[in-house]
């Protein structure tokens, strides 16, 4: 029940459907989080200690946004998803697993990228409906920065 809601003056009926966007944004985080902290783990090659070092920078960014995001959902007064089970069927990201390439994982993440941008999109159209501007200021700093990451990641390929 969405006890905070109220306290922090927005409308119980749209905060329910931000915090399921949450909750699926949280969700998506969890396995991008894993698939980088595996490919952090698993790569091998000529890009080694380049990519190494940058997953790490990943899985550790991403592990402080999980946070973040289920702190958010607490605010509004609804419980963040919080079992594997509910991450991997509700994640829009798939678990990637064995992958020790270079080229291929820097794809997954450039892919892990594109679909959390997308769900925090949707994020921050139903915050900014709904007048949240915490969440919107949160969402918006990610999408800034995670553009920046697609650009990176992207220069890398080529």
């Amino acid at each position: 029940m969405a006890t905070n809601t109220a306290t922090i003056g927005l409308e119980k009926k749209t905060a329910k459907e931000l915090a399921d966007k949450l909750n699926n944004l949280l969700a998506a985080y969890q396995i991008f989080y894993q698939n980088t902290r595996g490919f952090h783990w698993n790569i091998k090659g000529d890009k080694f200690f380049t990519l190494h070092v940058k997953f790490e920078e990943l899985y550790t960014d991403a592990l402080t946004k999980i946070d973040e995001i289920a702190e958010r959902i607490l605010t509004l007064g609804y419980t963040p998803v919080h079992s594997f089970s509910q991450y991997v069927q509700l994640s829009a990201i798939k678990e990637i697993t064995n992958d020790s390439n270079a080229e291929t994982t820097v794809k997954h993440v450039l892919e892990g990228f594109k679909t959390l941008i997308q769900l925090e999109r949707e994020v921050s159209s139903v915050s900014d409906e709904l007048g949240d501007d915490g969440t919107n200021d949160l969402i918006t700093t990610y999408i800034r920065e995670q553009e920046k990451q697609v650009w990176m990641y992207n220069a890398f390929l080529h």
